[in-house]
């Protein structure tokens, strides 16, 4: 069945950087647009990041400039490079399959210090 397992979550200080891991397994992964989210509590999840299956990528403006989505096809994995995180950055963070967030992994929390 379909998988997405993010980590790399975790505690840094504003300014800092995080990279987080998405592993994949259950479909085709290399053919397959990809896409990042965060939700934190009492709000909507919201779309932070995605690859088209071209390889385009487009990034919310909140993060543009300071997130980069990729991904290792060979690994079948996603990652998303996360520099100078700000305090407003805190969030469960969520690869997902495709362009939505309807299949989506259990997620990971991002946490950041002032």
């Amino acid at each position: 069945q379909v998988q997405l397992v993010e980590s790399g979550g975790g505690l840094v200080q504003a300014g800092g950087s995080l990279r987080l891991s998405c592993a994949v397994s259950g479909f085709t992964f290399a053919i397959s647009g990809m896409s990042w989210w965060r939700q934190v509590p009492g709000k909507e999840r919201e779309l932070v990041a995605l690859m088209l299956t071209a390889g385009g990528v487009v990034y919310s403006d909140s993060v543009k400039g300071r997130f980069t989505i990729s991904r290792d096809n060979a690994k079948n994995t996603l990652y998303l490079q996360m520099n100078s995180l700000k305090p407003e950055d805190p969030a469960v963070y969520y690869c997902a399959r495709g362009y939505t967030d309807s299949t989506r992994g259990q997620g990971t929390q991002v946490t950041v210090s002032s």
